[in-house]
């Protein structure tokens, strides 16, 4: 298959859906939707055949265009963007992946979204004992270059059991440990997106090994692996 360039056709639909947002519109434009559907589709799968050259990675998840809205104020019923996330394999290999794509706000992001109890206390438990290790590596120049801060939501104050005083409590306080490179519109219609992207993915990975080895050890090195 030939390499899949993104072009503008799927934000104007978008930007489209989002001035129509009904089952309406959308049930007369179902059969347009799926064209574009089916070759985004392959945009990620493309990309996920790259990954795997550097990376484990077990599958792609391409999220559906339907909205749940149970719980949500916003009653449309449809997303207004295409996302897909990359999964690694196995408990030994921590950390995903994630392409949004949506006009003006395409972004892509990896790390941690929502760490179970038990792998946010271990995380926050190393951060305690000793950070210098994990400030090395997400403050090493080239990497800051592409991926920029830790991002994600924390705490106003410290966890329960830990010191807010701690030096490291900047990090100790954080409930996700996430990283984000934003896109303009023009930089994801380039013919070098995918391998932009491809690069900005193959370069988290001294986070994805340091993060994989604290969650897979106890506090003494130990493998929990078995």
């Amino acid at each position: 298959m030939d390499k899949i360039v993104l072009n503008d056709k799927a934000f104007t639909f978008l930007r489209t859906l989002a001035d129509n947002n009904n089952r309406d519109w959308f049930n007369e434009h179902k059969d347009k939707y799926k064209l574009l559907e089916s070759e985004v589709k392959g945009f990620y799968q493309q990309l996920m055949e790259k990954m795997r050259l550097h990376d484990d990675i077990e599958r792609l998840k391409m999220f559906r265009i339907y909205r749940d809205v149970r719980f949500s104020k916003d009653k449309t019923p449809f997303k207004t963007h295409f996302a897909g996330s990359f999964s690694r394999a196995g408990n030994r290999l921590r950390g995903g992946y994630y392409l949004r794509l949506k006009p003006e706000e395409t972004f892509i992001a990896a790390g941690f979204w929502d760490p179970n109890k038990e792998d946010l206390f271990r995380i926050r438990k190393e951060l305690e004992m000793d950070a210098a290790t994990f400030r090395k590596v997400i403050e090493e120049p080239h990497f800051r270059k592409i991926w920029g801060s830790i991002s994600g939501e924390e705490l106003k104050t410290a966890p329960k059991g830990f010191d807010r005083d701690h030096p490291d409590i900047d990090l100790i306080r954080k409930k996700q440990f996430i990283f984000v490179r934003n896109f303009k519109d023009d930089e994801v219609f380039k013919d070098d997106f995918q391998e932009v992207v491809n690069h900005s993915f193959k370069n988290i990975r001294p986070y994805f090994d340091l993060m994989s080895d604290i969650l897979t050890t106890n506090l003494n090195g130990e493998s929990l692996l078995e």
